[in-house]
C-alpha cells in the first residue's frame, strides 16, 4: 500500500499550542506514514499539539519528569505495521502529544526550521505507537533509519516525486 487509502485513515490534529502549526499538513503526513506503513485503511490515530505547560504536566504525570519534552506517545490497540500478503487489524492506534515550542528550540539547536523539527517529530511518535523504540543500539539505528526514509519519501510527495517502494524491500516503507 503506497497512499491508495491514506485519505480514508482517520487522524485528527488538534492545536491546542497556540503555535500556528500546520495541522492541514500533519493531518496528511500523519496519514501518509500509516499508510507506507502498511496499517489498515480504517486506523485512527489522534495527535494534539499542545503547550508546554501541557506537556511538562504529560512528562510529569507518564514519565516522571517534570520538564516539557518534544513528543509523548500513548499507543492504544498495540497495531503493528502490516505485512505484505496480509490484511492489516484495525483499531486506533493511539495518541501522540507534540509540543511546538520544543521542536522550534530543538530546531534552532540542530540548524534547520521548525516545521522540519514538527514533522521530525510526528513520524517519530507515530514510530513509537507502532512499538518501535530508540533505548538500544540496534533499535536506535533501525527507528531512525526507518525514520530519515519516510521523511526523505514525504518531502518527496511535497515535491510531487512518485514514492514507490523500491523493488525487494520486505518491510514497510
Amino acid at each position: 500500500m503506497t497512499g491508495d487509502h491514506e485519505g480514508d485513515m482517520d487522524v485528527d490534529v488538534l492545536d491546542e499550542s497556540g503555535a500556528g502549526v500546520d495541522v492541514v499538513e500533519l493531518t496528511r503526513l500523519a496519514r501518509f506514514v500509516m499508510s507506507r506503513m502498511r496499517l489498515h485503511p480504517a486506523t485512527q490515530m489522534c495527535l494534539r499539539l499542545v503547550d508546554e505547560a501541557t506537556m511538562a504536566a504529560l512528562n510529569e504525570r507518564w514519565m516522571d519528569s517534570a520538564e516539557p519534552t518534544d513528543v509523548l506517545a500513548f499507543p492504544m490497540d498495540e497495531l503493528s505495521s502490516g505485512r505484505p500478503g496480509q490484511e492489516p487489524d484495525e483499531g486506533y492506534l493511539g495518541d501522540v502529544a507534540l509540543c511546538p515550542q520544543v521542536a522550534r528550540r530543538q530546531a534552532t539547536e540542530h540548524g534547520h526550521k521548525p516545521i522540519e523539527e514538527i514533522r521530525l517529530l510526528t513520524v517519530h511518535g507515530i514510530l513509537h505507537l507502532l512499538g518501535y523504540d530508540h533505548t538500544e543500539p540496534d533499535e536506535h539505528a533501525a527507528m531512525f533509519g526507518l525514520q530519515a526514509r519516510l521523511l526523505a519519501e514525504w518531502q518527496g510527495v511535497r515535491v510531487g516525486e512518485s514514492v514507490e517502494p523500491a523493488a525487494g524491500r520486505g518491510r514497510p516503507a
